[in-house]
């Protein structure tokens, strides 16, 4: 029969082995996430995809574009309303 030191001596043991699995399944899940990265960044490559932060950079550009066409209509507007001869001055 076991004594008590034998127990305590074998849950030791089993507790470092456990701790050492727990550790080992950390490392293959950090590196099975970073070959999935690695693999879909080289899809993503392969596709001809922007990045998120390439795509955000143009919706910037592409909205200050919008911001100055609409800018000058406005004032495409008011210098034809300027130049528009007064209707007022000639009645025929």
């Amino acid at each position: 029969m076991r004594s008590t030191r034998d127990n305590l001596k074998f849950l030791d043991d089993l507790a470092k082995v456990a701790t050492g699995a727990l550790g080992s399944f950390s490392d293959i899940r950090h590196q099975v996430r970073t070959l999935v990265k690695e693999r879909v960044d080289l899809l993503v490559g392969q596709m001809d995809m922007v990045s998120r932060a390439e795509f955000e950079r143009v919706e910037a550009v592409a909205e200050k574009a919008r911001e100055r066409q609409l800018e000058l209509e406005k004032r495409l507007a008011a210098l034809e309303r300027q130049l528009k001869p007064s209707r007022k001055g000639k009645k025929k």
